[in-house]
């Protein structure tokens, strides 16, 4: 029986990013799992679990991965890392022509890299089934409520990236006493809303319908889970449909207006289509009945659905606000009447350990069997974008991109 020989990579992006595909604990079970497989790990000063915590399991670390058949990374791996001639998974961020992943693509097509994109990896009904959406929402969430809390001097919770897992994280909610009676929109339905919605529910918040949330007052903090329908409508159809809507998004109004007028805490999960309406204007963001102080913009869309949403923000700086008055940006805190947004571009980095075992589990589930048993299925062949040194049929529209091209703009 041949064996496949897989490399766990040390990541190399700047800034640094302390996840891993595999875990210690996960390693181990993918050999006992997979016999075909065998397991490296490249060591990592950096990494959220030590090279210790390999050895101590009997895991080998080996610095060159050139022996490996397949090599597995999170992040972009830098294009001096790359070796010719291998299978790698990682989330690569060409697919819609980001500029600054040009020069990756061109690099692993003339390295004749076999690229296989986590992102693209997808069931027979076209679902991800490898993500990190809910580490998002879940420290998104989090980081919202410390947001708020800073800005009206409530508390003051310690930054998730400083906490050393999930359990420690939580230990902080306990600090959480005197949350007055606001109400918190959550919009969107998929890993990330959940992951959210995890959080408030964990910490006991009440969650209340779309009806009670616009009509009653509360002597409570209260939040909803806002859908597409709950807040959009096509104004020559009587009845949602939502094939219609992510089909034709550009038919569409935006009638977000009405939770505008009640929600202090805005927590942004959904998916935008660019073709979609946005939530809200600068204009309406300058009426006075427009409510929202606070957003965390958990999908993290630049000049995107939340239009204060003006640029990103980093774990070490995580807030600015925005003076709805001028469109203007200033520092966090800065101003009441301003709104205050949070807009980390890669909040799961912030529980890295949790991440990367939640992570471990959707590859050892959903992944490793195709990858041993040579993807019978094809699930991974769907997922693959570069091999032989060419673009894959499914992925010939980035051919421009690929020969330096058209780009997006980041």
């Amino acid at each position: 029986m041949e064996k496949i020989k897989i490399g766990v990579l040390r990541e190399g992006k700047v800034p640094i990013d302390k996840r891993v595909p595999l875990s210690p604990k996960k390693c181990l079970e993918v050999l006992q799992a997979f016999p075909k497989a065998q397991l490296v790990v490249q060591p990592s000063p950096v990494r959220c679990f030590t090279d210790e915590e390999y050895t101590s399991l009997g895991l080998p670390l080996r610095e060159n991965l050139a022996n490996c058949d397949v090599l597995m990374g999170v992040k972009e791996v830098p294009i001096d890392h790359l070796i010719p001639n291998k299978t790698y998974f990682f989330f690569s961020h060409t697919i819609k022509k980001q500029a600054h992943n040009q020069k990756l693509l061109q690099a692993v097509l003339a390295k004749n890299i076999t690229l296989i994109d986590y992102e693209c990896i997808t069931n027979e009904q076209g679902d991800r089934v490898v993500a990190f959406g809910r580490w998002a929402g879940i420290v998104g969430a989090y980081n919202g409520l410390l947001t708020y809390g800073r800005k009206w001097n409530l508390f003051h919770l310690k930054p998730a990236h400083e906490c050393y897992d999930m359990e420690d994280m939580l230990e902080e909610f306990f600090k959480v006493k005197n949350l007055p009676a606001i109400k918190i929109a959550v919009t969107g339905g998929g890993r990330v809303a959940n992951g959210a919605l995890e959080v408030l529910e964990r910490m006991k918040l009440k969650q209340v319908s779309v009806f009670d949330y616009l009509y009653k007052e509360f002597n409570e903090p209260v939040f909803v889970q806002l859908r597409s329908s709950d807040y959009h409508v096509r104004p020559d159809v009587s009845v949602w449909d939502s094939k219609d809507f992510y089909q034709n998004p550009h038919l569409y109004q935006s009638t977000f207006d009405k939770f505008a007028k009640v929600t202090d805490l805005l927590m942004g999960c959904a998916y935008w289509n660019p073709a979609a309406p946005v939530l809200f204007t600068p204009e309406d963001m300058r009426q006075p009945e427009f409510k929202i102080n606070t957003v965390a913009d958990i999908t993290c869309d630049v000049d995107g659905s939340i239009p204060c949403t003006k640029r990103v923000s980093t774990i070490a700086d995580p807030a600015f606000d925005y003076n709805p008055e001028t469109g203007e940006l200033a520092p966090a805190y800065s101003a009441e009447k301003n709104i205050t947004v949070m807009a980390v571009d890669n909040l799961p980095c912030e529980l890295p350990r949790n991440a990367s075992r939640d992570f471990g589990r959707q590859l050892i589930d959903e992944v490793l069997p195709h990858l041993v048993n040579q993807d019978q299925q094809g699930v991974l062949a769907r997922a693959t974008i570069t091999k032989g040194g060419q673009l894959t049929e499914r992925f010939q529209y980035l051919q421009d991109y690929a020969s330096g091209g058209l780009t997006k703009p980041e």
